[in-house]
């Protein structure tokens, strides 16, 4: 189902929901646009649609919440872990990189978990003609 966004910068068209959801997070649709959809003749203010103001802007953004803290503690972890090898006390810098690793599947398993945008992204490749596709 295709979206039209009224900005004050002027219409845009989406494809679907999904594409919308994306570009809320990305900042190029506020709250106060509004949305009408395909065969509605109505706009309604995109912070009347529940899965818009649900999303997290956050999630999308590299350095939003807590996954930079993560990064910079794994990074200075991993420094203390090198420092203390080098010292020659190798069971301590041993038990910190183990902690190190922890703390950095840690961050890689909630990255892999973040919220994905509801609906279908039209906007990817289409498959190739030939080419067996997997069943829905």
């Amino acid at each position: 189902m295709k979206f039209r966004v009224r900005t004050q910068e002027g219409e845009l068209e989406f494809q679907s929901f999904g594409e919308v959801e994306r570009a809320w997070l990305m900042g190029l649709v506020g709250p106060d646009d509004e949305l009408l959809e395909d065969g509605k003749t109505t706009w309604r203010k995109a912070s009347s649609f529940p899965h818009l103001v649900n999303a997290r802007r956050t999630g999308e953004q590299a350095w939003g919440g807590s996954w930079f803290l993560w990064t910079v503690i794994g990074i200075l972890l991993a420094s203390a872990t090198l420092w203390l090898i080098k010292a020659g006390e190798h069971l301590y810098g041993g038990l910190l990189g183990l902690m190190t690793a922890m703390v950095m599947i840690h961050v890689t398993v909630r990255a892999t978990k973040r919220a994905k945008p509801y609906g279908n992204i039209t906007s990817q490749r289409p498959p190739s003609p030939g080419r067996p596709q997997r069943p829905s």
